[in-house]
């Protein structure tokens, strides 16, 4: 994981630590991080497809979240999405950066 990702992942844990105590016990919630990628077929290289990509950049955050940042295993889950939900659809370079991304929701399980 790049180093902006891991300030933005301590940020979003230091946050989520700091609130977790207020979160009302019948709430079974969880930290959902969805990783996307953009258009362009994966050639070669570990991954055979932006499906396999977008799911190991999430797992990726998932790992140091719960190894470094001490969330909860039980409080965390991996979702990857490949390129079928964009922000941008335009095709430039600028659209598939925006589109690679990593995305944290606080949900219920």
């Amino acid at each position: 994981m790049a180093r902006e990702g891991r300030k933005q992942s301590k940020k979003i844990a230091n946050l989520i630590s700091s609130i977790a105590d207020r979160i009302p016990d019948k709430i079974d919630w969880i930290l959902r991080v969805d990783g996307h990628t953009d258009e362009k077929p994966i050639r070669g290289g570990k991954y055979s497809n932006n499906w396999e990509l977008s799911q190991a950049r999430a797992l990726s955050v998932v790992f140091y979240m719960q190894e470094f940042l001490n969330i909860p295993a039980y409080r965390l889950a991996a979702t990857g999405f490949g390129e079928y939900q964009p922000i941008l659809k335009d095709n430039s370079e600028e659209a598939r950066a925006v589109n690679r991304r990593i995305e944290i929701v606080l949900t219920e399980r």
